[in-house]
């Protein structure tokens, strides 16, 4: 007589034994996001030469603009040398393309029907926002820590504490920047109507910033604007903290408040409430069923 094998009920496959346990929500919305994340990062691996020519630009404006200019404005003007002032805002310029990026693949995605696919996923609308959203920010930290490898050429030393410093300000700032071009995107239809209210947007703000000229010179109405411009607050906190650690390079007054310089904890806090405030109006759009 032949044995004859036993299968557990419910195992198709005819394994013995129980069906192990199906992964959590939480399990399944966690790996969704870190295989957004590893998407992004693979294709940063993938396309060296994109991400080579995003870096040639502030470059070139920290070495030829910012050495060219350094003969002409007095370092008693800044507190320090023009291409130690303009460093924080080619850092800032570093993290904004990358961030920007991931709005336009949003809509790129949706419109080739990729975005559909993903939608199939057994996870919430909301974590693949926030995945698109984690991605960005990592790859425009990588990035901007590419550029952060050339401080010393500026005259900043490499000291641990003020590079971590300016890595959680890289952080802050690439998180915000991403989740408002997330915001954006989500509100828009089209890739052209993106690429042109950036144009219309993206260079003012930049020249808001305080990154290649203290706001202290600007008019009333334009030290306002900078006020409310995120870009100004990630520059103010990057120049702020190489302040911190190099306190004989003394800088020029960044962003006001009723004329007085807000904390640079409350900078911060207003940086990133400015990124979650995006993030949670982009879930709002994005969970609407289409």
């Amino acid at each position: 007589m032949t044995a004859t094998a036993v299968t557990a009920p419910g195992n198709p496959d005819g394994r013995t034994g129980p069906r192990p346990a199906p992964p959590s929500r939480l399990r399944r919305e966690l790996r969704a996001v870190h295989a957004l994340v590893h998407r992004d990062l693979l294709r940063l691996s993938l396309q060296r030469t994109h991400t080579a020519l995003m870096l040639i630009q502030p470059v070139l404006y920290l070495f030829i603009l910012g050495g060219g200019l350094a003969a002409l404005i007095p370092t008693a003007a800044l507190g320090v040398g023009y291409q130690l002032y303009l460093f924080p805002g080619m850092l800032m310029m570093t993290v904004q393309s990358p961030a920007i990026m991931v709005g336009i693949r949003l809509i790129t995605d949706k419109q080739t029907g990729y975005l559909r696919e993903l939608l199939m996923a057994p996870v919430s609308r909301a974590t693949l926002l926030l995945g698109n959203c984690a991605g960005g920010t990592v790859v425009a930290t990588v990035q901007g820590a590419v550029l952060l490898a050339l401080a010393g050429a500026v005259g900043l030393p490499y000291d641990p504490l003020l590079l971590a410093l300016l890595l959680v300000g890289l952080v802050l700032a690439s998180f915000t920047i991403t989740a408002l071009a997330l915001a954006l995107a989500v509100s828009l239809g089209r890739a052209e109507l993106f690429h042109v209210l950036l144009g219309l947007v993206m260079m003012p703000l930049l020249f808001l910033s305080g990154g290649f000229f203290p706001l202290d010179s600007l008019p009333d109405w334009a030290r306002g604007l900078a006020a409310l411009n995120p870009l100004a607050y990630g520059v103010d906190l990057l120049r702020r903290s190489i302040g911190l650690q190099v306190p004989h390079e003394a800088t020029a007054v960044g962003i006001e408040w009723f004329g007085h310089q807000p904390p640079l904890l409350l900078e911060a806090g207003v940086l990133l409430t400015a990124g979650v405030l995006a993030l949670l109006y982009a879930t709002r759009r994005f969970s609407r069923p289409e």
